[in-house]
């Protein structure tokens, strides 16, 4: 189903894109994940290498994600890697992808960004986003799992896909919940489970750590060494239109919208950040970065086989609640989704954008215009290094 909008752009957003890579620089973003056969010295090795790739084709920034309990996953510590990211390249800037900030206090992570800058020797985005799910979330997803457990749902995707100018935005889906899971993660993570944090008054809290003017009682004097004056830029990341996009855009911060990981609601959670949106000292207008998940290759069909694992990995990671090592060619072959799970991934099988550079720029291009993004984020997931790495080139080349 294909539908327009006002003003040709959803939610009033006004496209600035006029030809491909006009003005919209792309940046990077490694989940490294481990694939079959891999270790986890081996994918952060590979992320050093991804990194080295990037810098030299000219992408913005490279960013590390934070995941936990992943068993295909070596992104436990991401700050941790930043630093050697960063000696191991000369020009694009690093940052976290976010640091969960449920998973630490705000001073901790304010200092984080202070060492990793210190020790990068330049500049460093600290991409920040919630912990979760609330227990409102779990308790809604329980209700779900029970209506599947009696057959008055059925898994996959509630309603039809949309091609919004150009971009396609999927219905939500259902998959059943690992309620037992989410909770064994708060529990390990040792966050209040069902509890998240006030996110605000972390933010708050990190900003005046970061800025100095952290508040204290009268007389009590407070300097998060090496964070205050530290040259660290606040982002938060999010994928819906609520806490997160409004506490970036009340605060004045840049802001990563996860088209990536939620498809269906970019649009507002970009409209959602700009409508919140209040200058700041450090920004003075509103600015989004839009994720995709990407895979780039000669041709259409080469980077359909080389994406095509993709799927086997992304069902077991929803059903699972954590990630598997990332499938190869052979056993995304040895294991076809049937149609019932690949209903279950359908969302982001169809807004992953994958195929030659001309189809990817296209598509890239329409994503940017439509959302106003002020900057892309990639992340390309496949088997093979070399296979990553090729699609950065291509894309870079293409973009640019």
């Amino acid at each position: 189903m294909t539908r327009g909008c006002v003003g040709g752009h959803p939610s009033g957003i006004m496209g600035r894109v006029q030809k491909p890579g006009a003005g919209i620089p792309l940046s990077v973003l490694d989940l490294v994940l481990i694939p079959e056969g891999g270790t986890p010295a081996s994918a952060l090795a590979d992320a050093v290498t991804l990194a080295r790739a990037a810098d030299r084709a000219g992408y913005q920034r490279y960013w590390v994600a934070e995941h936990h309990l992943y068993p295909g996953g070596a992104g436990a510590a991401s700050y941790l890697l930043l630093p050697t990211v960063a000696a191991a390249t000369t020009r694009i800037r690093v940052g976290t992808a976010v640091i969960v900030i449920d998973n630490h206090a705000p001073l901790q992570v304010a200092e984080i960004g202070g060492t990793v800058a210190a020790l990068a020797g330049r500049g460093v985005d600290l991409g920040v986003g919630r912990g979760g799910p609330s227990e409102a979330q779990r308790a809604a997803a329980r209700a779900v799992n029970d209506r599947l457990a009696v057959g008055e749902l059925e898994p996959g995707p509630v309603g039809e896909s949309e091609l919004v100018d150009g971009v396609v935005v999927p219905p939500r889906v259902v998959v059943p919940f690992n309620d037992v899971r989410a909770g064994l993660n708060d529990r390990l993570l040792s966050r209040t489970p069902g509890a998240p944090a006030d996110f605000g008054e972390q933010i708050a809290e990190v900003l005046g750590f970061l800025r100095g003017g952290f508040e204290v009682p009268e007389g009590v004097e407070v300097v998060a060494t090496p964070a205050e004056g530290a040259d660290v830029d606040l982002w938060v990341h999010g994928s819906s239109a609520g806490v997160s996009a409004q506490v970036a855009g009340r605060n004045g911060l840049r802001f990563g919208a996860n088209y990536h990981s939620l498809p269906q609601s970019v649009f507002a959670t970009v409209a959602a950040y700009r409508e919140a949106f209040v200058p700041s000292a450090q920004l003075d207008r509103p600015y989004v970065a839009v994720s995709a998940d990407v895979v780039v290759a000669e041709t259409d069909e080469e980077a359909a086989r080389i994406a095509e694992p993709f799927g086997l990995w992304l069902y077991r990671s929803r059903t699972e609640y954590a990630a598997p090592l990332y499938p190869s060619a052979a056993t995304a072959a040895a294991h076809p989704l049937t149609e019932s799970q690949r209903a279950q991934v359908s969302d982001r099988l169809a807004s992953r954008i994958v195929g030659s550079p001309a189809t990817v720029v296209r598509r890239l291009a329409a994503l940017a215009a439509a959302t106003g993004a002020d900057e892309l984020v990639v992340t390309t997931q496949a088997h093979a290094l070399a296979d990553r790495i090729r699609s950065y080139e291509l894309l870079a080349e293409a973009w640019d």
